[in-house]
């Protein structure tokens, strides 16, 4: 349940969604997850690193561990789902 809390907060999966392809500074996360406030992704990440889902990056800022990368891949079933879905709705 503690996982399912953390993740379903507010901009928690845009984040690391955005990370999934790569690592990325404060501003260019903050531009890709489109108006989320600078306090808010703040917290989010700080949420995001105590849950060791993401660390920082040395050079470009912040990147998925090895858990955040794990996750990622535990949630491609419900992603592929998500697809077919939207296609029927459309």
């Amino acid at each position: 349940m503690a996982l399912l809390d953390l993740i379903g907060r507010r901009w928690s999966l845009r984040i690391l969604w955005e990370l999934r392809e790569g690592p990325q500074n404060f501003r260019d996360l903050q531009a890709r997850a489109g108006g989320i406030s600078p306090s808010v992704l703040n917290t989010r990440l700080k949420e995001l690193r105590e849950a060791r889902l993401v660390a920082p990056s040395s050079e470009e800022g912040y990147k998925l561990t090895a858990d955040g990368l794990a996750l990622g891949a535990a949630l491609q079933p419900l992603n592929r789902w998500a697809d077919r879905w939207a296609r029927r709705l459309s």
